[in-house]
């Protein structure tokens, strides 16, 4: 390129020069009066410059001097500090500053490449700086001559809202950014359904300070109508732009009280834990809600759904009996049971109470629970089950429809349900320790359980050891170090309907030292629960459990075993007096053999259905009659048309009082997903005892 030609193609970029810059100029000022501020993006600095040297066609932009005629210090720092700016409308379509038109085509393709550069990249936060403005409008030079020439950069005056003092930059920035997380997880965490129940709540004014919240859950639901509905591309900057404005109460309400019971309930926990949850939150200490919850909408579109599909004579539930149940799904009826106690007396009573001790049966078959069904069940003639302490959770009630000819509410083919003791489906220390998180696979373990009866107990109690060299394992100390014991569980504030756990537990005897391992349980906070706990200690496989049903003091301390390790074997030493001792569950006298009448699997397996649920085998037992008050039915039985109106179900089927039945079928559960075992005494041809392995 000759020097004429190059001074012209110098002149003619000063030109361009004044007009791109006005351009981006009233370009900026366009988008500002558009839309909100604008945010910063992850465009690179370098690749950013470099699009936009490597954008104008090369005849234009050559070599001058040292470098190319567009290689300009002033516009370098605007370009790198403002350049990959963007701003979002209402759509949540990106707008550049680079998107617009010159005539000249060798100029324009600058502005395509900087404006699709720029739209690829992801928004990281606002755009904030504390510049009052960016770029230098003109500098001036002198030649050879003297004389004065000027040249135009790219510059734009910050508007005040965008303006920040430097000191405050990162933590204006950091706040916003946490806002805008917080808020996108209420996005993706927080259902519809559970902002609709909540201010179903509010406006019939049965939620504690829900008043407080109205205005700012009817925006959330606008917020969460509008992000579902758009794709997943957009979603993103939604949040960006929603956030800006959403304030901090709005922005961050999963953080907040609110956001627990919403988020509660979107996870699908009973409507009254949830609401009871977040009012101890909110509440003043002595705050009781006088009832449960659920909403007149949330009824009546329920009582509609009941009406419709001809399930309100479903509705009423009594206890089970025998002449309900088909042969079919019997496996297991005692023909000898009768006869073997017909000849007890009062004093045959008082003599078992007075003797009852726990029996060792040291050589006993073990059978699995399914050969046992197929190999043994088939030519007993009598069948009875050694009632233990640790069977209390296992107690079930078969439930019946009080008509007999209403259509079934649940998956299966028949209007039978089931209830365990305290209403807990599946009861047992060592599975509810593993759901909790805890080890139940070391050498030594000691857990505790409280929480599991029918009344809901907020105390926390903890569990302790103190090792050999007084070392203290607790929850201010969770680990030894020495010996590798560790607390891997520590309930401070049980959930309603959820036995709470606390678990220590050692994985490996050689980091073990000799002597005596001192285990007690400790009331550290007396809310007001009046039950006690039950223990289990375990080791080389075997478990020893304890039961201690008296209410704790504040600051109680309940010794319960010592385990001494010596000549690397355990021996325990018992210091509940009642771990062992014969107590009397449903009528029930606990470690002895009681009759079995009937063997039979839960409903959902009736009438060769499978698949459906969890398999239970029910063992029911002679005189066994329960005195709580069962759930008529739960929500993890009804069918799939009935889910969406679960809240009202939840309280129906506390609710609606199982009516009582002479000869019950109430006895023994047990859980085909749960290890378990019992033992019992099979008549046939021969006496024989047996342990099943469930």
């Amino acid at each position: 390129m000759t020097p004429d030609n190059l001074d012209a193609v110098i002149a003619y970029n000063h030109k361009m020069m004044l007009v791109l810059r006005e351009k981006v100029l009233e370009r900026a000022e366009e988008l500002y009066m558009l839309y909100d501020d604008p945010f910063e993006t992850d465009a690179d600095k370098e690749e950013l410059w470099n699009t936009y040297l490597d954008g104008f066609a090369p005849e234009v932009n050559p070599v001058y001097v040292k470098r190319r005629c567009f290689d300009c210090s002033c516009c370098r720092r605007f370009i790198q500090q403002a350049g990959g700016m963007v701003y979002l409308d209402g759509d949540q379509q990106v707008h550049t500053l680079w998107d617009f038109s010159v005539d000249d085509e060798r100029y324009d393709r600058m502005l395509r490449a900087m404006d699709a550069y720029v739209r690829s990249r992801t928004i990281v936060g606002p755009f904030f700086t504390d510049a009052k403005t960016i770029g230098n409008k003109q500098t001036h030079g002198v030649d050879e001559a003297g004389n004065v020439y000027s040249f135009n950069h790219f510059y734009f005056p910050i508007p005040r809202t965008m303006q920040v003092a430097k000191r405050d930059l990162d933590r204006q920035r950091n706040d916003y950014r946490t806002t805008a997380q917080v808020f996108e997880r209420s996005m993706e965490e927080i259902s519809l359904e559970a902002i609709d129940t909540v201010l179903e709540l509010v406006r019939s004014n049965t939620l504690y300070k829900g008043a407080e919240w109205k205005n700012v859950l009817t925006k959330l639901r606008e917020h969460k109508l509008r992000y579902d509905s758009l794709p997943q591309g957009q979603k993103k900057r939604f949040v960006w732009a929603a956030s800006r404005h959403a304030g901090v109460t709005l922005g961050r309400i999963r953080n907040h009280s609110m956001g627990v019971l919403l988020t509660d309930l979107t996870n699908g926990v009973e409507l009254n834990a949830a609401v009871t949850r977040y009012e101890k939150i909110v509440a003043p200490a002595n705050y009781k809600r006088p009832k449960a919850i659920f909403t007149p909408k949330m009824l009546e579109q329920a009582k509609n759904t009941i009406m419709e599909m001809g399930y309100l004579d479903s509705l009423p539930r009594r206890f089970a009996k025998l002449d309900d149940i088909t042969v079919n799904n019997i496996l297991f009826t005692n023909r000898d049971a009768a006869r073997r106690i017909q000849g007890a007396s009062i004093f045959d009573d008082l003599l078992a109470q007075a003797k009852n001790q726990p029996k060792k049966f040291d050589r006993v078959e073990e059978i699995s629970i399914d050969r046992f069904l197929s190999d043994v069940l088939p030519t007993a003639r009598g069948l009875e089950a050694y009632v233990e302490n640790r069977h209390a959770g296992n107690f079930v009630s078969l439930i019946a429809p009080e008509n007999r000819d209403a259509p079934s509410m649940f998956r299966w083919n028949n209007g039978f349900s089931w209830a365990y003791s305290g209403n807990i489906t599946d009861s047992n220390i060592r599975e509810n320790v593993k759901r909790a998180g805890g080890s139940v696979e070391g050498v030594l373990r000691f857990s505790i359980q409280w929480n599991d009866g029918a009344e809901f107990s907020q105390n926390d109690l903890d569990a302790h050891c103190i090792l050999p060299g007084g070392e203290h394992i607790y929850f201010g100390h969770k680990f030894s170090r020495g010996t590798l014991g560790k607390l891997d569980v520590d309930i401070i504030h049980p959930v309603q309907g959820t036995a709470a756990v606390e678990n220590i537990t050692w994985e490996h005897l050689r980091w073990m030292n000799p002597g005596t391992y001192q285990f007690y349980v400790h009331q550290y906070t007396n809310r007001g629960g009046r039950d006690g706990f039950r223990a289990e200690i375990a080791f080389e496989g075997k478990s020893v459990l304890f039961d201690y049903p008296h209410e704790l003091r504040q600051g109680e301390k309940v010794p319960v075993a010592e385990v001494t390790l010596k000549d690397g074997r355990f021996t325990i030493k018992e210091l509940l007096a009642s771990a062992s001792a014969s107590k009397e569950i449903w009528g029930i006298r606990t470690m002895q053999f009681v009759p079995v009448t009937v063997v039979m699997h839960s409903p959902n397996y009736w009438d060769e259905q499978s698949g459906i649920g969890n398999k239970h085998t029910f063992f029911m037992l002679r005189g066994c009659v329960n005195p709580e008050k069962p759930n008529g039915f739960y929500n993890e039985f009804l069918k799939q048309e009935l889910q969406e109106h679960k809240r009202v179900f939840e309280a129906l089927g506390s609710r609606m009082a199982v009516a009582n039945a002479q000869d019950q079928l109430s006895g023994l559960g047990f859980s085909s997903t749960l290890r378990n075992e019992l033992v019992v005494k099979v008549i046939g041809a021969t006496e024989r005892v047996m342990k099943i392995k469930f």
